[in-house]
C-alpha cells in the first residue's frame, strides 16, 4: 500500500477490524519509511452494475450518486451523515445482491423512496418531486395524499 505523505510503498498493518455494516474491512497502517499513519479500507471486488437511464444510455452504478441525491434530499433536516449513510449502504447492498448485471434507474429510485420514506417524510417529499417529476401542485397534492394515506 502507497504512503499518501510520501509515496513509499510499503506499510505496516497496526490494526485490522471489520467495519460497522461488516462490508469492509478496516486497516491502520504505518508507513515504514516516514513512519505516518493512515487508514484504508479492504472490500470485495464486485462485478460492476450497469444502470439503464430513463433515455436508455447505460452507465456503471455510482453509489456517489445515491449519496448525493440523498444528501441534497435531507439538506436542512435534522437527519445524520451517519443515517444517511447507513441507507445508502443498504440500497448498494440491494443492488449488489439483487444478482443482475444491469438495472433500472427506476428501480434504483425507488429504494431511495422507500428509504428516505423511513428517514424523514419531508425528504422524501423533496426526492419525490424531483424523481416523480411532478408537473403541478395537484401531482404533489396527490403524492402528499397517498403519503398521508400510509401513515394512518
Amino acid at each position: 500500500m502507497k504512503c499518501p505523505y510520501c509515496g513509499f510503498e510499503e506499510s505496516k498493518v497496526i490494526d485490522s477490524r471489520p467495519t460497522e455494516d461488516g462490508e469492509k474491512i478496516r486497516r491502520r497502517r504505518e508507513c515504514l519509511k516516514c513512519a505516518a499513519r493512515f487508514t484504508t479500507y479492504e472490500m470485495v471486488e464486485t462485478m460492476p452494475i450497469i444502470v439503464i437511464k430513463k433515455d436508455k444510455s447505460r452507465e456503471p452504478f455510482k453509489r456517489v450518486k445515491v449519496l448525493n441525491g440523498m444528501l441534497k434530499s435531507c439538506e436542512k433536516r435534522p437527519i445524520s451523515l451517519n443515517v444517511i449513510e447507513n441507507s445508502v449502504n443498504k440500497i448498494e447492498s440491494k443492488v449488489q445482491n439483487s444478482m443482475v448485471k444491469e438495472i433500472n434507474s427506476s428501480d434504483i429510485g425507488e429504494y431511495v423512496m422507500a428509504a428516505l420514506k423511513d428517514i424523514d417524510k419531508v425528504a422524501y417529499v423533496r426526492f419525490a418531486a424531483v424523481y416523480r417529476e411532478f408537473d403541478d401542485v395537484n401531482s404533489l397534492m396527490d403524492e402528499l395524499r397517498r403519503l398521508l394515506a400510509d401513515k394512518q
